[in-house]
């Protein structure tokens, strides 16, 4: 992030040198607007999460394919967004840099948070080794009440070590990325109180 920062500050910069007296003048308003318009999107980002959780616990699997198709959909849209503005932040007229940083932080805990939900969401959808439904279409029928029940099997301690192994693994596997949920969301939430708190500093001014 320094080196990029680096870089903004030397391309913005450069790029300014004899362009003063046409460079057009920003005011605090037009920033705060531009900052606004990014909280509108992280709104927008924020009921989408919550169209996503409703769906993965109401919807079939069609149903729901459909809707994440929508979504992807919809978060591609807002991260165009965020973009354009992180752009305008960058813009010799503008020349706020570290509004730009905080834009493209947010944009890094986002795409951190949307794949560790995926992976949480195809967890859950996959359920725990041990408590995993048993089909039973390749079982051989006897008569209608009784079949040969092809998982049955003799339970060794290997087997038994085997099944506590995968469970630990999930578990730490479900433990990891709602603990990565957790941490992206707090980061994001620091980062949007802090452009609330750069509006309420531009229109005090």
């Amino acid at each position: 992030m320094e080196d990029f920062e680096k870089k903004v500050k030397i391309s913005s910069s450069s790029s300014s040198e004899g362009e003063d007296n046409n460079m057009e003048v920003v005011d605090n308003n037009q920033i705060a607007s531009l900052l606004r318009q990014f909280l509108q999107v992280q709104n927008r980002r924020a009921q989408a999460y919550a169209n996503l959780k409703r769906g993965f616990t109401e919807l079939g699997d069609s149903a729901y394919q459909q809707l994440c198709n929508e979504i992807t959909v919809q978060f591609n849209d807002c991260s165009k967004q965020v973009l354009a503005l992180e752009s305008i932040f960058l813009s010799p007229s503008y020349c706020r840099n570290d509004l730009a940083a905080l834009l493209r932080s947010v944009q890094v805990q986002e795409k951190q948070k949307l794949h560790l939900t995926a992976t949480i969401q195809v967890l859950k959808k996959a359920g725990r080794p041990s408590e995993r439904l048993v089909s039973h279409e390749n079982c051989k029928f006897k008569n209608h009440h009784q079949h040969e029940c092809v998982h049955v099997q003799e339970i060794t301690e290997a087997a038994g070590t085997e099944e506590a192994e995968a469970d630990a693994e999930y578990d730490n596997a479900m433990k990891e990325a709602i603990q990565g949920v957790q941490d992206a969301v707090t980061a994001i939430n620091e980062h949007l109180e802090e452009v609330r708190y750069e509006i309420a500093a531009l229109e005090a001014d």
